[in-house]
């Protein structure tokens, strides 16, 4: 039982008596108990953050914090490699410039007007007339032409004094 519902031996229901009969009321006995270490309260998370919806929102607020970080470090690597990108195209379009002038300087030097004189400021000398072997079947050889030394640019005149 109780202390409320706890009745007294000889004592009528508070119900039926009147107010003026004193009610025995018995207090436990308290003592100091010494050598027992002190227990401090814990504290306790407010009660806001003590419910499962506050978990709840915590973690969609974290989630959402989370994407937004993401998706920013995400566009400033794209950018970056944009950027890269287009450095490499105007890169790439100085290059095609340059081959494509290289080619150009070929296909102009390639001419024989080109050749000719690049030959000259060389110092080179146009040849002289060819001479060449001509092989029989019989394993035998015949000299076509006469060789001789091409003349050099001092030498025309003195090719033509020896000849004389």
């Amino acid at each position: 039982m109780t202390r409320a519902t706890a009745r007294v031996a000889g004592t009528a229901s508070p119900r039926t008596s009147p107010r003026s009969v004193p009610r025995a009321t018995s207090r436990p006995d308290l003592r100091l108990v010494s050598g027992a270490p002190t227990v401090r309260p814990r504290r306790r998370a407010p009660a806001a953050l003590r419910s499962p919806r506050a978990h709840f929102v915590l973690l969609i607020v974290a989630l959402l914090v989370g994407t937004t970080l993401g998706l920013l470090i995400l566009n400033t690597a794209i950018a970056v490699d944009s950027l890269e990108a287009t450095r490499v195209r105007a890169e790439n379009a100085e290059r095609a410039q340059e081959v494509q002038r290289l080619e150009q300087q070929v296909v102009s030097g390639s001419t024989p007007a080109e050749i000719a004189e690049a030959a000259v400021d060389a110092g080179l000398v146009p040849a002289g007339p060819a001479a060449y072997l001509v092989i029989d079947p019989d394993g035998g050889s015949v000299l076509r032409g006469s060789s001789a030394p091409a003349a050099g640019p001092g030498d025309e005149g003195a090719a033509d004094e020896d000849g004389d």
